[in-house]
């Protein structure tokens, strides 16, 4: 999924969206806009009603989007003509009830039908997705695992052995949200994590600017932006439209 990345660092971005926020209509356009501003992956979110790894930021999206219609259903629906317009891969970033209540063998085959490439179930343990892992590798897709500075490395050897596409390492402990620096221990984790697996590595939660994306590709194959992508969206769409979105998304790359 991470295309050319070879497990010694680069230069990739990857950035989320909540799917439904402000709209599921303003949606497309805004995944057109990521696109074009360089993203190399986007994460598209499925809004849930609990959302306990996130911060008040994609909270507040979540809630706005389950308010305006969206769900797993009408999400998967839009999405294969959301996904012809774009260049960049599409992974679909969700909580596993609603994926359960879908129904497993269902979301995969719908998810492979709308062109996404797999998913990443964020409250999901690899020792419990061993129903969900088939569903989703005999539909060819990938299924993106979470490391944590906390996880043992029992925990990464089995991450490692599910996690197919890339390895999503986060960042700190805590939910998704801005921060100031970019934690010291990082490196020693994408080192420890390279031990277990020799998928690309990206990194996540509390990268918001150019100087951390930079900082957290130093040590990984890509990083990966979301509450900051969000906030200018809640903040700034309804005025710059997608034209602010993606010069933002050219700022995370460029600093330009």
């Amino acid at each position: 999924m991470l295309r050319g990345a070879d497990g010694r660092g680069g230069h990739r971005l990857i950035v989320y969206l909540a799917a439904g926020d402000p709209s599921l209509e303003e949606t497309g356009k805004l995944l057109q806009a990521v696109d074009r501003g360089g993203a190399d992956v986007i994460e598209l979110g499925i809004p849930f009603s609990d959302p306990m790894a996130d911060g008040p930021v994609i909270q507040r999206a979540s809630e706005r989007a389950l308010k305006r219609g969206a769900t797993v259903t009408r999400i998967l629906q839009l999405l294969p003509a959301w996904r012809r317009t774009l260049h960049a891969p599409v992974i679909l970033f969700s909580y596993f009830n609603p994926i359960l209540q879908y129904g497993l063998e269902r979301f995969a085959r719908d998810v492979a039908q709308a062109g996404a490439e797999g998913a990443l179930v964020v409250d999901l343990s690899p020792e419990e997705a061993g129903s969900y892992i088939q569903a989703m590798h005999a539909s060819n897709l990938d299924t993106v695992f979470l490391a944590s500075p906390t996880s043992t490395d029992e925990r990464l050897a089995r991450i490692g052995s599910v996690s197919t596409g890339f390895l999503y390492l986060i960042s700190r402990a805590g939910v998704t949200g801005e921060r100031g620096t970019v934690p010291e221990a990082l490196s020693a984790l994408a080192q420890r994590v390279r031990r277990f697996s020799k998928l690309p590595l990206a990194v996540g939660f509390g990268l918001s600017n150019p100087e951390q994306v930079r900082e957290a590709q130093k040590v990984a194959d890509a990083a990966v932006v979301g509450s900051a992508l969000v906030r200018a969206i809640e903040e700034r769409y309804p005025v710059e439209r997608e034209d602010g979105v993606e010069q933002f998304v050219r700022w995370l790359r460029s600093g330009a």
